[in-house]
């Protein structure tokens, strides 16, 4: 069958079971009621703190075949699954499924653990180093299963992702486990990702190197979440927060995309007191912001909030008076992390708050921009952040689709090439956002405007951008580079991608 993004799917995965096509961004409504976690009983005066992570795995009754998850605040940062990890395997239980937020370039420390059949499943929202060509290659033994930031706590409130236990690297626990993000040696920030598992997982430990008399404040993650406490030496490198992905670019042709994105933003209509915006992954994404300052200053204009990962820039920007607020479901450097402890203005979401579109008010549904990279961008404007060009997942899904849906402008910024690898493709390799959510593609050789979106274009053509159809953009690219060869799949599904809804938008099949 084909669903509403031109993608032929089967009806039934093997490892992931019946597909649920994607029909349209708001198409597919929801039933049923929200899920949790089994409910608990705490005697008085028990006591939650072990002495060690082998005793936690213990006294959460860690079987074969379970679900465990992890947050990925710390980024490259992270030493709590490979700890965790580590002390499973000693153990000797195998066939878990792994349930991150994410994963990050650190985690090629998996690799061992997959091929001992310690974790033989993932579903998570990215994948990267070796661990995406692991994916890529097939050896997992159930396809993998990505979601977005909206889409991973649509799934655990709706119950279709279990976690049977959530290990939870905690910044700062107290000892009748409260935990916050803001305080300690590996204070990390935000800690949006972790509020979701804390709320829906059948055991939560959490484990800190900053082991505090209750209570603290302020709390994050509350006491009644939480079954166990581990206090180890260290939980993350605060430093490896901002990965490359989170960069500051001094690369002239990303300079120049992010530029022109917000030259984008200042003729669009919505460049207004009180607008609101988020900056996605990418070096050419993330430098829009430094443009968008001198713009607000040019034109006397102040913002409204900015939302989702957090960067220092913006919270300078709300310090100089720029803008009212910031909701962080992620804090992406140190800047941002001490604005959100001392700023009370900045702050923290969850990542269902943030973005899951099953609930009664996905902040996402109030943007007025969103500036996002890609890694290829097609003719139907359709956004691939996922895998590359050669079909490897080596990326992620992140909050793309959520913000594409709900923002009023939907930009993505991407260079025409990458080598001698055209950007703008006939198809894309993987559909990650659906071409009718994105409105603009800005690229250093020019800015495309879905058709979908004539108001933006008569905008645009007045302006001293150089606006053309995303069909000459490709053709450009292809006097560039010539026509790329076309990368042989095999029927093998190694991942599903589905939208923010639960719906199927794309398969990943293994190259051959």
């Amino acid at each position: 069958m084909s669903n509403e993004a031109k993608r032929n799917l089967p009806d039934f995965i093997e490892g992931y079971g019946p597909v649920k096509p994607y029909r349209g961004p708001f198409a597919t409504a929801p039933s049923g009621r929200r899920s949790g976690g089994k409910i608990a009983l705490d005697v008085p005066h028990s006591e939650k703190l072990l002495r060690s992570i082998d005793q936690a795995i213990e006294a959460v009754g860690l079987q074969d075949g379970m679900t465990i998850s992890f947050h990925h605040h710390f980024r490259s940062g992270d030493h709590v699954p490979g700890l965790v990890l580590a002390a499973i395997a000693r153990k000797g239980i195998r066939n878990l499924t792994l349930a991150p937020s994410s994963l990050h370039e650190n985690s090629d420390i998996l690799i061992p653990l997959l091929e001992q059949g310690v974790v033989t499943a993932i579903q998570t929202s990215g994948g990267r180093g070796e661990v995406g060509r692991y994916i890529t290659h097939g050896r997992l033994a159930k396809p993998t299963i990505f979601r977005s930031h909206g889409g991973r706590p649509r799934a655990l409130a709706s119950g279709e992702l279990v976690v049977d236990v959530a290990f939870l690297g905690a910044p700062t626990c107290d000892i009748y486990g409260n935990i916050n993000g803001v305080h300690g040696k590996s204070a990390c920030g935000s800690l949006g990702y972790a509020m979701v598992d804390a709320a829906h997982a059948d055991k939560v430990v959490a484990i800190t190197d900053n082991l505090v008399q209750q209570p603290i404040f302020p709390i994050s993650i509350p006491q009644d979440q939480v079954d166990f406490i581990v206090e180890v030496d260290s939980i993350g490198d605060p430093a490896k927060i901002a990965t490359k992905v989170l960069r500051f670019t001094t690369d002239p042709r990303e300079l120049l995309i992010a530029q022109r994105a917000a030259a984008v933003m200042e003729h669009s209509g919505l460049f207004q007191d009180g607008f609101s915006f988020q900056l996605g992954g990418g070096g050419a994404s993330m430098a829009v912001a430094r443009y968008i300052k001198e713009k607000m200053l040019a034109h006397k204009i102040s913002g409204g909030f900015g939302l989702g990962g957090i960067g220092g820039v913006f919270a300078q920007m709300m310090e100089e008076g720029l803008f009212r607020m910031a909701f962080d479901a992620q804090s992406f450097d140190l800047a941002a992390v001490e604005s959100l402890k001392k700023n009370p203005n900045h702050l923290e979401i969850s990542a269902s708050q943030y973005a899951n579109p099953h609930t009664k008010g996905p902040l996402v549904n109030r943007l007025d921009m969103v500036f996002l990279g890609a890694t290829e961008v097609d003719v139907d404007f359709n956004v691939n952040g996922l895998t590359d060009s050669n079909g490897m997942v080596m990326g992620a899904s992140g909050g793309q689709s959520d913000t594409a849906a709900g923002a009023k402008l939907t930009v993505v910024c991407a260079p025409l090439l990458r080598g001698r690898l055209p950007i703008v493709r006939e198809r894309v390799h993987t559909v990650v956002t659906p071409g009718e959510t994105v409105d603009v593609i800005v690229t250093d050789y020019g800015v495309a405007v879905n058709p979908r979106r004539q108001d933006i274009l008569a905008r645009l053509k007045d302006s001293p951008l150089e606006v053309m159809a995303i069909e000459d953009l490709q053709r450009k690219a292809l006097e560039l580079t010539g026509v790329p060869d076309s990368v042989p799949v095999s029927d093998k599904i190694v991942g599903v991608v589905e939208y923010r809804d639960g719906t199927v938008i794309d398969v990943i099949r293994r190259p051959e």
